[in-house]
């Protein structure tokens, strides 16, 4: 398989099999020191303060505080923001107030580790149909939970007509996955990921590369949660038909590129080798079987190697792991040269980079954000500008903020 572009601190893992282990550990061990000791980002931002990057100068904007964990936001045609917050509550933000009455109607989640209230996305004709779609982790007695999508019509700030349309054939811990992007063709995409299975073993046996669970995947649905029927795997035996892709870990970011259609995902490695890949119908991922991230703590291997024919490689890796979560693609007028570039939020690494695709490669990344807190979401309002949902190391209440060009 023809491999792909890098990031420039994967370069030196890119070797053969025999030396996998040593290079990755190099890789990391150098990766780690030069973060903390001479890392381009040990002065965090400064709300107001000119930030400068290599293309566009910006200044950072408090757009509303006082979340507890949001994980996600969308953007209303009147110009409500709605929020979701992680414990199970959907927010909004009028006027530049966050409200202080939660959105009624928001179904049962179990807010417990990972799970929660997830993802919030307006239907793409939400003017005429006032619908918008949640993810989260549904309860299914004691502990046991599972990735779910219900949609609802938003009308005189609650929910009502809440419609189950989709829950995930899934077991596990954390690993939710639960990113929701529409096509605008009739159909939406939702991340789910492995749940955290133990990669031990026989790694192609791990549920990600199972085609009968809902583990380690991207589903395709139409919007009424029905299966499309040109979904790859309609009709096999075996495989779930909902199923678009298969062998990822934990899907957090997730976007359709505006001008060529494409669905672009990041995802979370073990303690390194997050990834950014391009999702395409019917094709394996490779996790666990393939990739660069190590055992947490031990920094043991866990896969066969980098890559294996009929499993993808990533286009961009990040050693050590940012902890991918929000990821948008820009196509706004406020910042005209980061027009078609991707912004990819951190959540451990506190940060947002900015990745630039040349014929559907990387070709350069940069920090454009960094220190602010842990960045659950990116996105682009209405407006143009880009938001970025903060969750303060550890949990706890903190804000929305954007990026405002200056000069």
């Amino acid at each position: 398989m023809v491999r792909r572009d890098f990031a420039p601190t994967a370069t030196g893992l890119l070797t053969a099999a025999p030396f996998f282990v040593a290079g990755l550990l190099v890789g990391l061990v150098v990766g780690l020191v030069l973060a903390l000791v001479a890392g381009p980002f040990a002065a965090p931002l400064a709300a107001q303060e000119i930030q400068r990057t290599a293309l566009h100068d910006y200044r950072v904007v408090t757009v509303a505080d006082g979340f507890e964990v949001p994980w996600s936001m969308t953007w209303l045609p009147d110009g409500d923001l709605l929020v979701t917050e992680r414990p199970g509550r959907l927010r909004i933000v009028r006027d530049g107030r966050l409200l202080p009455n939660e959105v009624a109607g928001v179904p049962d989640v179990l807010a417990n580790g990972q799970g929660g209230l997830l993802d919030v996305v307006a239907h793409p004709d939400f003017a005429s149909n006032r619908l918008v779609y949640l993810s989260f982790s549904k309860p299914q007695g004691g502990r046991a939970s599972t990735t779910t999508v219900v949609r609802a019509r938003f009308e005189n700030d609650a929910l009502t007509g809440v419609e189950e349309i989709f829950e995930a054939q899934s077991s596990g811990a954390g690993h939710y996955g639960g990113r929701i992007v529409f096509d605008g063709a009739g159909h939406f995409f939702l991340s789910i990921g492995d749940r955290q299975a133990a990669p031990r073993g026989d790694l192609e046996a791990h549920p990600a590369q199972d085609l009968a669970s809902h583990q380690g995947v991207v589903v395709r649905l139409n919007e009424d949660g029905s299966v499309p029927a040109d979904n790859p795997f309609v009709g096999q035996a075996g495989a779930l038909p909902e199923i678009w892709s298969y062998g990822h870990r934990n899907p957090q970011g997730m976007a359709l590129h505006p001008e060529t259609g494409d669905l672009w995902a990041t995802e979370h490695g073990p303690q390194g080798g997050d990834e950014l890949n391009r999702v395409e119908a019917g094709l394996n991922y490779g996790w666990p079987v393939v990739g660069y991230g190590v055992n947490y703590r031990s920094g043991t291997a866990i896969h066969e190697g980098t890559t294996r024919e009929g499993m993808e490689d990533p286009l961009h890796v990040w050693i050590p792991s940012i902890g991918t979560s929000g990821f948008m693609i820009y196509d706004g007028d406020a910042f005209p040269e980061w027009r078609g570039h991707m912004f990819a939020g951190g959540l451990s690494g506190e940060r947002v980079d900015r990745i630039q695709l040349e014929n559907r490669r990387v070709v350069m990344s940069e920090t454009v954000f960094h220190d602010m807190g842990r960045v659950r979401d990116v996105r682009q309002g209405p407006d143009g500008l880009i938001y970025v949902a903060l969750e303060e190391r550890g949990g706890g209440t903190t804000a929305i903020v954007r990026l405002e060009p200056v000069g």
